[in-house]
């Protein structure tokens, strides 16, 4: 299955948000990390490790199917900066956006091309078709020809999403925990969705690790952490205003205390 990374990299962008045409990404092409290189094959056709992924993702379409970690898997499917914020909100304990966290949403949307150039080419490397593909069996996600083409392996919504995670922990240590728990939570929402594999989320998170670390080499990024870091605080003290209810932290809680496979 052959997939294209132009596609891809639109894909991730509209995860990560619209961006102005001249910018791209705080890595220049070269630089990005090989996630072909660093990360390892998917599992192979018919293998125990194959076998596995495809019962997980049966079992959490069973488990979950009109639950509320089904309406949540629903949602994390959606893309977009403001929206990824939002779903960090419950672990931060405060809603971050353009208007208070300016500098936090521009590097949040500008790494959206460093993470394309990680993942796309391991998605076209690798051409392992989504779960949905293979069993017909209903997704939580809109069902287009871009996700039909896209390859499986690794995820990018759980690579976008773990690269969240480790940036807001970051700024927010004190929320560590609860911040990479939602970051999990949110990759394996893909499963849940029955478009990834538990194994593809694993990819996903290599991905994001690496990415983030040679993000961290790059001096504009460590300028614009520092900036994003003054916000996030100020944010924090001034309370929890615009935060999720206490019914949507529940939620969140739970799915990231029980796995749904």
């Amino acid at each position: 299955m052959s997939f294209r990374f132009g596609a891809l990299a639109a894909a991730l962008l509209a995860l990560a948000a619209p961006l102005p045409a001249a910018a791209q990404g705080y890595l220049t092409p070269g630089s990005a990390p090989d996630a072909i290189r660093i990360m390892p094959p998917p599992p192979a056709r018919s293998s125990p490790a194959e076998k596995a992924d495809e019962t997980a993702v049966r079992a959490a379409r069973l488990r979950t199917r009109d639950t509320p970690r089904w309406a949540l898997a629903t949602h994390d499917a959606q893309g977009g900066t403001q929206v990824l914020l939002d779903d960090f909100s419950c672990a931060l304990g405060a809603r971050l956006d353009a208007q208070n966290a300016p500098a936090l949403t521009a590097l949040l949307t500008r790494i959206g091309p460093d993470i394309g150039r990680m993942v796309g080419p391991a998605k076209d490397h690798y051409g392992r078709p989504r779960p949905f593909i293979l069993d017909k069996a209903p997704i939580c996600t809109p069902h287009d020809g871009m996700l039909d083409r896209s390859g499986s392996y690794p995820s990018g919504h759980t690579t976008v999403g773990w690269a969240y995670a480790l940036i807001l922990a970051e700024l927010a240590p004190d929320r560590a925990t609860e911040i990479m728990m939602r970051g999990r939570a949110y990759g394996e929402s893909r499963v849940v969705c029955g478009v990834h594999y538990p194994s593809d989320l694993e990819a996903g998170r290599i991905a994001a690790a690496s990415v983030v670390a040679a993000l961290h080499g790059n001096p504009a990024f460590r300028a614009d952490m520092d900036k994003a870091r003054v916000e996030v605080d100020a944010a924090r003290r001034a309370g929890a205003s615009g935060a999720p209810a206490p019914a949507a932290c529940a939620v969140q809680d739970d799915a990231a205390a029980h796995r749904p496979w």
